[in-house]
């Protein structure tokens, strides 16, 4: 009997043909895809680099024919992309839309084998309400938000906190590692929204104290860059200062040194800082920076900046019109 000495790279290509195919979960899902907006359009776009087949919607027809021409299936009814679709992902603004959008997907009844995920940021109340609707209809609903902005979604880098059963987390979690690097179970409905929300208050208190912090250094004369490399070396270091400068020249890929234009909206922001405060009140729980950032980027919003990337905060500070 002879050894066949294997070289390291075909081992290596070996494993990266076994690490796909496990990916897909035994071949290609038809996976239907609500919302193609920054973030939506980058996940939707590497599942299809992933092997997967997608059925898309968006009110954006520009939207629609930038998948449709990476292989995607348009559709004009949501309700014929879900009776298409073994997975179904939905990726919309707030409570509102998504709550119609699934009213309308919805409508006609649903294949009992379909698991909906909702990767939006909505309310831990809505996300039960959704999971009872999805159920008494005969399939499945679990909510799984996102962390890491659209360069996570454009890399496949993003963070996942799903919450659902034990069984529907391990039914999702090779679908969702085609678009993130991170798929943590966060418990029962509603607690992936839950560290959301807790997750974006943070985002948005530290990315307000990083403005703050650079505008005052530059104040008083330090250099943006020296200081900024201070801060990413030392105690202050964080994702608002390392990865999303809001101080144009410091982060080449931050929206920054783009006059504050795509990236994730000052209204989005503000979004969310509303939904925290509410589950806030009902909790009985002390937010007093939470409501401070809330009061600070409604401000912002009323100013018209609400269609701007939230790291804006700083340009406001640094033209002193910044107001609570």
């Amino acid at each position: 009997m002879s050894l066949r000495v294997v070289s390291p790279s075909l081992l290596n290509a070996w494993s990266q043909t076994l690490v796909r195919a496990m990916s897909t979960q035994g071949g290609s899902k038809n996976i239907g895809f609500v919302g193609l907006g920054n973030m939506g359009a980058n996940m939707a776009s590497n599942l299809i680099k992933a092997g997967h087949k997608l059925h898309v919607f968006d009110i954006s027809k520009p939207a629609c024919q930038g998948l449709a021409a990476k292989g995607a299936t348009v559709y004009t009814k949501t309700s014929e992309l879900a009776q298409n679709s073994d997975f179904v992902i939905t990726m919309l603004p707030n409570n509102a839309i998504v709550e119609k959008s699934y009213e309308e997907m919805t409508a006609d009844g649903v294949n009992k084998d379909t698991i909906f995920i909702d990767s939006s940021t909505i309310s831990p109340e809505l996300v039960k309400a959704l999971q009872k609707r999805i159920t008494d209809k005969g399939a499945r609903f679990i909510d799984a938000p996102v962390s890491g902005g659209v360069p996570g979604a454009e890399q496949a880098t993003l963070t996942f906190m799903v919450g659902g059963t034990d069984a529907e987390y391990n039914a999702v979690k090779a679908v969702l590692e085609c678009m993130g690097k991170r798929i943590t179970h966060c418990g029962v409905y509603g607690m992936g929204q839950a560290a959301k929300l807790c997750n974006n208050m943070m985002l948005a208190i530290s990315m307000i104290g990083v403005s703050e912090a650079m505008n005052l250094a530059v104040r008083q004369g330090l250099d943006a860059k020296v200081f900024a490399e201070i801060i990413n070396s030392s105690t202050g270091r964080c994702w608002a200062s390392e990865i999303y400068n809001p101080v144009p020249g410091i982060c080449p890929t931050a929206p920054a040194n783009k006059d504050y234009a795509g990236g994730f909206s000052s209204a989005l922001i503000t979004k969310d800082l509303g939904l925290a405060s509410g589950v806030a009140n009902s909790s009985n729980t002390p937010i007093p920076l939470g409501s401070l950032a809330h009061k600070i980027y409604t401000s912002l919003c009323t100013q018209g900046l609400g269609n701007k990337d939230f790291s804006v905060v700083y340009d406001q500070m640094k033209k002193e019109k910044f107001s609570v």
